[in-house]
Formats: C-alpha cells, sequence, structure tokens
C-alpha cells in the first residue's frame, strides 16, 4: 500500500482544517484524502469549492454508505462529541482504520466499550491527542520517566487562558450544552490538558473536584472548575481551569523529589536539588537549613508537529506497525 486512502467523518470547522490545511497542503506523509462525509449538503459544498481536484474526492452524506464504498481505508472522526465512540466502532467493524477527536466521548460507559471493541479489533485505533507531540511535554515525560529525579510529590497545573465571551457559545445552539456537547470546558477546551496531565503524572486514585456550572456566562454546563487528586503513591495534585479569565494563566508546576519543573510561557524550567527532601532531613542540622539549588532552562528538539505528527504516525502505524501518539 503506498497510499492510504483517508476519509473525514464531519467537515465542520476541524474537519475542513484537516482536509484543506493539511492533506490539501500535502503534509499527511503516505497518505491521500479519497472521501468526505457530512450530512449537511451545505458544509460538504463548502469544502468541495475550495479543492484543487475535487474530482478526486468522493462525497458522502450517510456514514454507512462511506463505510461500505470501499472509497477509504481510514477514517478521521469529526463529529458531535456523543457520536464518538459508535462511529469508531462502526469502522472498525468494518476493519477501516480510524482516530478520533478529542474528546474520547461523553459517557463513561461507550468510551470502555470502544476501548474494549478496538483492543479486539485488527484496524488501527487512534485518539487526536495531538498536545502530546509537543517538545515540552515529551521533554517532561521523558525526565520523569528516567526516574533520575525521583517520584512526583505533587502536581499543579493553572490553566485559565481558555477565555470565551457569551458570542462564543451564542455561536451554536450546540455549544455548552449537555445534549449537544456533553459538557463545558472539561469537555470542549481541556481534553489536551486533562490526557497530558495522567500521561504524564499517571491516573490517581482519588478524586474531588468543585464546579461551578454558568458561573461566568449564560450556559448550563461548567465554566469554571477546581479538583483536587491523590496518586497511588501518596502524591496530590491540583487542577484549575476555567473559561471566564479574561487574562487567564497557563502554568504548570511538578515537583518530584529532586526537582522541581515549571512550563509556563512556552518555556520548561528545572529546579534540581542534591538530596530528596527525606535525605536532607536526615543529615541536615541547621534547624533553617536550605540546600543549594541549581536552576535551568531545559533544552528540547524544538518540534511541535501537532494534528500531522498525529496523522502521520498513525499512517506509519498503519503501514508499519510504528507507534502510535495515542492509543
Amino acid at each position: 500500500m503506498e497510499k492510504i486512502k483517508f476519509g473525514i467523518v464531519g467537515v465542520g470547522n476541524q474537519g475542513s482544517n484537516y482536509a484543506l490545511n493539511l492533506f490539501e497542503k500535502g503534509k499527511i506523509e503516505n497518505g491521500v484524502l479519497t472521501a468526505l462525509c457530512d450530512c449537511n449538503p451545505v458544509k460538504l459544498d463548502a469544502v468541495r469549492a475550495k479543492l484543487a481536484d475535487p474530482d478526486s474526492v468522493r462525497f458522502f452524506d450517510s456514514y454507512a454508505d462511506l463505510l461500505e464504498s470501499g472509497a477509504c481505508d481510514a477514517v478521521i472522526i469529526a463529529v458531535p462529541h456523543e457520536l464518538h465512540p459508535e462511529m469508531v466502532m462502526q469502522a472498525l467493524a468494518k476493519d477501516i482504520h480510524v482516530i478520533s477527536d478529542k474528546p474520547a466521548g461523553v459517557y463513561a460507559k461507550q468510551v470502555r466499550e470502544m476501548n474494549e471493541f478496538a483492543a479486539k479489533s485488527k484496524a488501527k485505533f487512534g485518539m487526536m491527542f495531538n498536545q502530546r507531540t509537543n517538545h515540552i511535554y515529551r521533554k517532561i515525560k521523558e525526565l520523569i520517566d528516567s526516574g533520575k529525579y525521583g517520584q512526583i510529590r505533587r502536581t499543579n497545573w493553572l490553566i485559565t487562558n481558555w477565555y470565551r465571551p457569551q458570542a462564543y457559545y451564542d455561536s451554536g445552539d450546540w455549544r455548552a450544552t449537555w445534549s449537544g456537547e456533553g459538557g463545558g470546558v472539561l469537555m470542549n477546551q481541556c481534553p489536551h490538558q486533562l490526557d497530558l496531565w495522567q500521561w504524564i503524572c499517571g491516573m490517581p486514585v482519588k478524586v474531588t473536584a468543585h464546579m461551578k456550572f454558568g458561573q461566568w456566562h449564560d450556559i448550563e454546563v461548567e465554566d469554571d472548575v477546581t479538583a483536587y487528586v491523590e496518586y497511588e503513591n501518596g502524591a496530590t495534585g491540583v487542577f484549575v481551569t476555567s473559561t471566564g479569565d479574561v487574562r487567564g494563566t497557563n502554568r504548570l508546576e511538578l515537583q518530584l523529589e529532586k526537582a522541581k519543573l515549571t512550563v509556563e510561557g512556552g518555556k520548561l524550567l528545572i529546579e534540581e536539588y542534591p538530596l530528596s527532601n527525606r535525605e536532607f532531613n536526615a543529615v541536615n542540622k541547621d534547624v533553617y537549613g536550605k540546600q543549594q539549588v541549581t536552576c535551568r532552562e531545559v533544552e528540547t528538539d524544538g518540534e511541535n508537529p501537532q494534528h500531522v505528527g498525529v496523522l502521520n504516525a498513525w499512517a506509519g502505524a498503519i503501514l508499519r506497525g510504528e507507534p502510535l501518539v495515542a492509543a
């Protein structure tokens, strides 16, 4: 197979971006766009008009028809959230490779069913968690996984720079509704950070959350969240997010036994300690004793391929069995 035949299901903002900014510009290695599907003919026509060679693409208003057509080897799911699990499983049932936009779904039960179904499938299933390709977060995971600085003791992520005005929510009747979106800032804006948080730090064993619904906007879902978590090793974490802060902050701090990692303003800083807290306490006799700390900016490879990186890795997984970015 020289070129994977890709189909895109849902050609709204994200789906049309895949078609016009990624495939149309030749950014996807070993892949060619051969099919587009949407139940809204206006959206299909809008994308069709912008394709350089629309005759090379087949257009469908039915997902079932697309899956039966043989027009593609793999599909990208870019439809409303609650449809993701069902449409993923429908593709896998036909041995068609599939990647889904975030979030994985709205209901935990459906997502578990999807993951179990995918584990038994011969086709490749991946998630579009493109922030995992970011050089800073990849470097953090590398440093933590190395074990050089010991275990995580505390995590804090303050991410309130997701400001959205009321006009944003008024732009679509599906936005910020339980029936249309399945949630608010946690479901729409923050899935990437929540994914990175667990990818880097692991899954917590206990979660306590305080959420305010329609606190800063005329909406029915959450727009202000503070969550506290506990990990199996005794570490704790706090995650704070909102779409109501006009000038918000994006700052991640990870306190390890022998270092502190801080991400803010596109930089990764590390403070290194020669001893862990327990080791220092065992030898220190000064009532106000402190360790000498070395501070520096961490060098990374600077690469941040985002959606292109995820899709190219997915193509590599299909063709050569290479690892997926997020499965």
